[in-house]
């Protein structure tokens, strides 16, 4: 129950673990996602839509050995994630931020070096 506005467990970094923990497994259908999702990343830009989201992970969930999250921020409907992943392009870290309603991830923005991925 919220007590003065603040969440005792905070239902939304929740959701950003089940996301990130369904990364590693290579579990794609069980993301916490929103049919309408709008997500951008350097990798793949700008985009809309559950199936484009999951078509553009799918590409890098063979790369994924280990995710490892750093610190969480909640701030109403938004959740700041800087987490890394181990890959076989080393390891990546990751700024991202999230914007969840009704308990499903609805925006996605992730900052990180393309560098390693992309070969450069």
């Amino acid at each position: 129950m919220p007590q003065d506005g603040i969440e005792l467990t905070n239902t939304k970094i929740e959701i950003i673990k089940r996301h990130i923990a369904a990364l590693e497994a290579r579990e794609l259908d069980a993301l916490p996602i929103a049919e309408n999702i709008s997500f951008e990343n350097p990798v793949s830009g700008a985009g809309s839509g559950a199936e484009s989201f999951r078509a553009f992970l799918s590409g890098f969930l063979s790369a994924i050995e280990k995710t490892r999250v750093h610190r969480f921020v909640s701030d109403g409907e938004y959740v700041v994630a800087h987490w890394e992943i181990d890959s076989v392009f080393g390891i990546i870290p990751i700024l991202e931020i999230f914007r969840v309603e009704d308990e499903l991830i609805v925006e996605s923005k992730a900052f990180f070096d393309p560098r390693p991925v992309l070969g450069g």
